[in-house]
């Protein structure tokens, strides 16, 4: 993998709420209740975050290592990127950067659903820090650094959604 696409992937990685749908491949869910949707506190986002991707990696057995496209629907990013990575990436990328759940920018029972906003905007915002990072790999006068340099969602928002709050 060359240094573009590495940064890429890490910057991808550390982003929030973006991506395709993840609707598994499975017809049945496991018996186990439903997330909920709106937790009460930080805290229990990410509980309520954990407990869509434990539900869906038990949808998933089996394809764990498949590329995402080929487990998931409506896949835009991360493509190639493992089942299980991609919504590790999701979980612990996208969603804390922004500070919110899974269903802030997917349809709970559909996530390959393009139905709400900001899904859209997620998917609007990737292409524009994708486009920065492009011009930051152009850039020759930057301080020298053993790490490569680039922005991604916590850039801004700092986890939570709009990145004006806590400044």
């Amino acid at each position: 993998m060359n240094q573009r696409l590495a940064v890429a992937a890490l910057i991808l990685c550390s982003c929030a709420s973006l991506g395709g749908g993840v609707q598994s491949t499975s017809a049945q869910p496991p018996s186990q209740p439903e997330p909920k949707s709106q937790p009460s506190s930080q805290a229990s986002v990410q509980e309520t975050n954990d407990a869509f991707v434990q539900k869906i990696l038990k949808q998933i057995a089996g394809h764990e290592q498949q590329p995402a496209e080929n487990v998931f629907k409506n896949i835009h990013i991360l493509n190639t990127v493992p089942a299980s990575r991609f919504l590790l990436i999701m979980n612990r990328g996208y969603s804390h950067a922004l500070g919110v759940t899974c269903t802030h920018c997917h349809v709970e029972n559909d996530f390959a659903s393009e139905e709400k906003r900001p899904k859209r905007a997620a998917r609007e915002m990737a292409a524009m820090h994708r486009s920065i990072n492009d011009q930051i790999t152009k850039m020759q006068n930057l301080a020298p650094s053993p790490q490569p340099h680039f922005i991604n969602c916590g850039s801004c928002h700092h986890g939570h959604l709009d990145p004006n709050e806590g400044t």
